[in-house]
């Protein structure tokens, strides 16, 4: 009986023993080979951004990062501070490296993003008494001309969990880098490409043996490049010239095709700083700064559009027959005009008298623009204020571009103030650029775009449309007649030949004459923004520019 036990026992052992090595031998060599070998991400290089030229206004250069491959977090830990003080991280940074391995506990655990070549050099004569140490080469973004494009740009950074929580992110491992800002976060889709995979053996203790067959690899995909209409010089001149310590933003475009030749906004910042990681305390300057720096202050900044909205106005007194060119208001200025029992004051205390249009447009005149705006009335000021797109974004191919503020008709005073506790005086205000009326200076560019060419809507963009040539014509025109938009352009060659930009004169040359408005206005902080000019070239059409800057 024993001895029949006995073989019932030894055949159960030889039926396992033929179930694991023979019928189960493809599962257990696959568990053998996932146990050796671990698969590293390998990141892939970014598209270059170019200006219209073909220059380079962000690219890839050789860099190195520093990982940890998986292992219990005591492992990790103890790892960590053995190569703290070689690799110069703080307990912040353990910590860090700590989470990430616990976000992604099968993946490397990223240490530096962007190790200097000196630390680089000195692990590696450690390597063998650094369990798990995974130093790679990689692209690493550079921005040449770091502040001069900061805003236009952008900069890319690690994605974040919030990130991957969308279908945009979904499929960027964690750790992966993402556009963050600018043109690297609105065209992030087309530059970042798709990552491959390296296998490496490795021991029981953890260490880094050997690559695994180059077979196994799966090669990462480049990002595509990306070509923009911006012109760096163009870019670079504006940032020499814009006063130093201020606030602002220009824009320059063509006003044929909507191509934005350069968008410069100040103060700015390094976006190279974000590359690797950026440090506390660069972020906590950037972010307690009372210039904030990370505001790109041409699309996502709001201001009283002050007389450079005169324009607006003229076109649409012209569009409706309330003026012509040489209209004259019943009331001359005398430095202000009496309505009801409000007494509104002209910018100029000694007066302007008799102006014809395009005279109040060259000298600035408030008093002649309350008069056509108590002529438009409040009704017509909001709604073609409304038909031009003055409460809304441009559409401009930036992220974050915030919309422009203005009444959407006479219920928003309605609510505001209460039925029938306003009256017609809100005109006069309007009129002016001020009151209930708050625009991006993008937004602004866009009329005067209109203004500068055949008085249709393009909607501004930085890189050109996919089927290339010139971006199309969108379906709002101001309305007005080819006479009528040469009256206009008239006005602005007077603001610079005789108006309140004489004084900036840029080119007395009729070969390059340049149209400009002026404008002052009171901003939000309570100072007094300066009379600015905007301008447009007007022999060939081919620029249009404007300016806003704080006095600060």
């Amino acid at each position: 009986m024993a001895r029949g036990v006995v073989w019932v026992v030894v055949g159960i052992l030889i039926l396992s023993f033929f179930r694991v090595q023979i019928l189960g031998h493809g599962k257990y060599q696959l568990q053998s080979e996932t146990n050796r070998l671990r698969p590293i991400p390998l990141p892939a290089p970014r598209g270059v951004i170019y200006d219209r030229n073909g220059r380079v206004l962000a690219e890839n250069v050789p860099g190195y990062t520093v990982s940890l491959l998986p292992a219990p977090e005591a492992n990790l830990r103890s790892t960590l501070a053995r190569i703290a003080s070689i690799a110069n991280i703080d307990s912040a940074g353990i910590e860090r490296a700590l989470q990430r391995a616990r976000r992604a506990p099968y993946q490397p655990a990223l240490v530096l993003g962007d190790a200097p070549f000196t630390v680089v050099s000195a692990l590696e004569e450690r390597r063998v008494a650094i369990p798990g140490l995974l130093i790679q080469a990689e692209p690493k973004r550079f921005y040449p001309d770091t502040a001069v494009v900061a805003h236009l740009i952008g900069y890319v950074g690690e994605v974040t969990e919030a990130e991957r929580a969308s279908s945009r992110f979904a499929a960027v491992r964690l750790g992966g880098l993402v556009g963050k800002y600018g043109l690297e976060l609105e065209y992030d889709d087309t530059l970042r490409g798709s990552e491959g995979l390296r296998f490496v053996e490795v021991s029981a203790k953890g260490q880094m043996v050997r690559d695994a067959e180059a077979a196994a690899n799966l090669n990462p995909v480049p990002g595509k490049d990306l070509h923009t209409t911006i012109d760096l010089d163009l870019q670079r001149f504006i940032s020499r010239i814009f006063p130093g310590g201020k606030r602002g933003a220009v824009i320059a475009l063509n006003p044929n095709t909507g191509e934005v030749l350069a968008l410069y906004s100040a103060p700015g910042f390094d976006p190279n700083a974000f590359v690797g990681g950026i440090s506390a305390p660069y972020w906590r300057s950037l972010n307690e700064s009372a210039a904030h720096p990370l505001l790109d202050r041409a699309i996502q900044a709001r201001y009283p559009p002050g007389s450079t909205w005169k324009l607006a106005v003229a076109a649409m007194a012209l569009k409706r027959g309330i003026v012509g060119p040489r209209s004259k208001m019943p009331i001359p200025c005398r430095g202000g005009l009496q309505y009801g029992n409000r007494y509104f004051r002209c910018w100029d205390a000694r007066g302007h008298g008799a102006l014809t249009l395009t005279e109040a447009i060259a000298q600035s005149c408030d008093v002649y623009f309350y008069q056509l705006g108590i002529k438009l009335g409040v009704s017509s000021l909001l709604e073609d204020a409304n038909a031009w797109g003055f409460r809304g974004r441009t559409g401009i191919d930036l992220p974050g571009e915030l919309p422009s503020e203005f009444p959407t008709g006479p219920e928003y005073y309605d609510r505001i103030y209460g039925p029938r506790r306003w009256t017609s005086a809100v005109a006069l205000n309007l009129a002016i650029g001020q009151g209930e009326n708050a625009q991006t200076l993008v937004q602004m560019v866009r009329l005067y775009q209109q203004l500068a060419s055949d008085g249709n809507m393009r909607t501004p963009f930085v890189v050109r449309p996919a089927a290339g040539g010139a971006a199309s014509a969108e379906h709002v025109s101001l309305d007005l007649s080819a006479d009528q938009l040469a009256t206009l352009r008239r006005a602005m060659i007077a603001v610079v030949e005789q108006g309140t930009a004489r004084g900036s004169r840029v080119c007395r040359s009729r070969e390059k004459r340049v149209r400009r408005r002026t404008r002052t206005v009171r901003i939000t902080d309570g100072s007094s923004a300066s009379r600015r000019p905007t301008s447009r070239k007007s022999s060939s059409g081919q620029s249009s520019s404007s300016r806003a800057r704080d006095r600060t």
